[in-house]
């Protein structure tokens, strides 16, 4: 293990709240692909809490030996079911094939690079039990230094505020700080909070909910998936929740797949989903003449990652 996992991993298990002992069932879904090690202890951390009743991973592609892992984990652990052999069928593909193989009646969705934090499947579990329908609770997800991440909770993307945060143009022009979605440096609120938009990374839903949107939209291969459920529950008149004390470190940019891989489907994703959410034709001749820019402007950041060290 690596000497940034082993400091933030959840070691205790946590204690079953009285008021969840009469509680909806709860099921764990995970989609993997060349995760790396952090794998390992983001999988111990979910056996850890109590609350899991069953632990869904779908294994999109791993090296022999995590292959391996997990063939032995769903061997030894009644809770745990594998799906494999389906190839590398894409984040929201896979998320669906697992929420369609679990059983609970809560559907946690949880990256396989970030760690559950104790009570953070109670909170998100509690939250969620009493909110119209449909409704996603997310989680806050945190930096290895418990710093909040970017993205974990947003504002309404749009075309224009994409394309600021992927240039990171807010940071140096700062008129166009108003465009700015990601809302981490602001304070968090004390209580779960209405937002537009949280993180993929850790959230829930009902399973009723998550059916009655159709799940996640299988055309995203990977990146912008949620942020597509995220808009689609609003469109429903649904709610979004963000909140603050279930918490979960997130690593990132754990997996062995080359980064800019990674952000051309992130761009793909955001230009999609802008064709996706037009409406007239002002806005539908807009989103494609920016899809190739935004596109671009998504592969050339890991290009300046490298040129500038970031990467390292």
């Amino acid at each position: 293990m690596n000497g940034i996992v082993a400091p933030i991993v959840a070691a205790e298990p946590t204690l079953t709240p009285d008021f969840l002992r009469s509680r909806p069932s709860v099921s764990v879904v995970m989609v993997v692909y060349m995760t790396g090690e952090a794998l390992e202890q983001s999988v111990a951390c979910v056996l850890s809490d109590p609350l899991v009743d069953e632990f869904v991973i779908v294994d999109n592609g791993s090296t022999p030996r995590d292959a391996a892992r997990l063939r032995n984990l769903a061997e030894r652990d009644v809770r745990v079911t594998l799906l494999s052999g389906q190839g590398n069928v894409g984040f929201a593909r896979g998320a669906n094939l697992g929420a369609r193989t679990a059983r609970g009646e809560v559907l946690v969705f949880l990256n396989p690079d970030a760690f559950l934090q104790p009570g953070c499947i109670a909170e998100l579990a509690r939250e969620i039990e009493h909110r119209a329908v449909p409704c996603i609770v997310g989680g806050r997800v945190l930096n290895a230094d418990r710093t909040e991440q970017r993205g974990a909770r947003r504002g309404d993307i749009t075309p224009m505020s994409a394309l600021v945060s992927l240039s990171r143009l807010a940071d140096r022009v700062p008129a166009l700080r108003n465009y700015e979605v990601h809302w981490e440096c602001d304070a968090p609120p004390e209580q779960p909070a209405v937002v537009p938009t949280i993180s993929g990374a850790c959230f829930c839903m009902r399973r009723e909910d998550f059916d009655a949107v159709d799940g996640f939209d299988e055309g995203y291969f990977l990146h912008v998936e949620d942020v597509d459920l995220c808009w689609r529950v609003r469109q429903q008149g649904g709610s979004v929740i963000f909140h603050p004390k279930a918490e979960v470190i997130h690593l990132g940019r754990t997996s062995q797949t080359s980064p800019l891989r990674v952000e051309f489907h992130k761009g793909v994703g955001l230009a999609r989903y802008f064709r996706k959410r037009a409406v007239k034709v002002s806005e539908r001749l807009l989103a494609w003449a920016l899809s190739p820019v935004i596109v671009c402007t998504a592969v050339a950041r890991p290009v300046m990652w490298r040129l500038t060290g970031r990467a390292a």
